[in-house]
């Protein structure tokens, strides 16, 4: 009867074993999957196709509308009457900002409703780099593309009310730093709405919560007495915004800086609250 012996296999006679290349979670790789990710939706670029148009086409037709009327001799509104070639040309930015908060809302509440955050979260375990480069990423893309628009509707829409009372260029005083504000004021609204996704992890509750802070409640407070209103209305989100790329201020506005910090604590506390929520509960 014949025996099987089995040879030992010597390190030389076995099967080489490819290594596995070590990947690590790094902030810079998590910034690149946010980046990749961003552009791949077609969300991104309707939302930003329609937060550019509505920045630069109301400037324009405001604008239009001023030289219509001082041409004309007709009584100007009282919004129009003390109006610049800056306030004209920035008065889409409430619209734009509702297009630019719903992307920001999208890209961090469209996943919960996908289902593609759990594939996200694996990937980056720890979570919080996850929201903190989401909310770089899309207040940086809103940021930039914001302010090319505002500079795009102010030099379309100086040229259009040259040689009216509203007329002013670059060189005014004032007018760069309002510009750059716009740009930065629709960033952070971005940034807000994507932390209200993160923290509702609904697309309907987000643009609602988003819409309702910036245009119903100001209304809202409109409501109450009038010496209550000059303490809350400044300190508003809408309002203290406003406040960082207006041109002029009068005594109950805070100033450009006052303004963006007061922004900044809203947007931190929005942050904050998706923050804890994305640690404390399971997704």
């Amino acid at each position: 009867m014949s025996t099987l012996t089995a040879t030992p296999r010597t390190p030389e006679s076995a099967p080489a074993t490819r290594a596995r290349p070590a990947y690590r979670v790094t902030g810079r790789r998590v910034l690149a999957a946010e980046w990749a990710k961003l552009w791949s939706l077609r969300s991104t670029w309707i939302t930003l196709g329609l937060g550019l148009l509505f920045l630069i086409a109301f400037g324009v037709i405001a604008a239009s509308h001023y030289k219509s009327n001082v041409g004309s001799g007709r009584h100007l509104d009282r919004d129009f009457a003390t109006a610049t070639a800056a306030s004209l040309s920035l008065f889409g930015t409430n619209f734009a900002q509702l297009a630019l908060g719903v992307l920001g809302v999208l890209v961090t509440a469209g996943e919960y409703s996908t289902g593609m955050i759990r594939s996200t979260l694996a990937a980056v375990p720890r979570r919080l780099p996850v929201l903190w480069s989401k909310a770089a990423v899309y207040g940086l893309v809103a940021l930039v593309v914001a302010t090319a628009g505002a500079f795009v509707a102010f030099l379309v829409g100086s040229g259009i009310v040259s040689g009216t009372p509203a007329a002013m260029g670059l060189g005014h005083a004032g007018v760069v730093r309002s510009l750059l504000g716009a740009g930065l004021y629709l960033g952070l609204v971005c940034v807000i709405g994507t932390a209200l996704g993160a923290l509702l992890r609904s697309v309907a509750g987000g643009i609602s919560v988003l819409v309702g802070a910036l245009m119903l409640v100001p209304g809202l407070v409109s409501l109450l007495p009038t010496s209550w209103q000059g303490d809350i209305n400044p300190y508003l989100p809408s309002h203290a915004g406003e406040s960082i790329f207006a041109l002029t201020h009068d005594s109950t506005a805070l100033s450009p800086f006052a303004g963006l910090l007061v922004f900044l604590g809203w947007t931190a506390l929005a942050l904050a609250g998706a923050a804890y929520r994305l640690v404390r509960s399971d997704v």
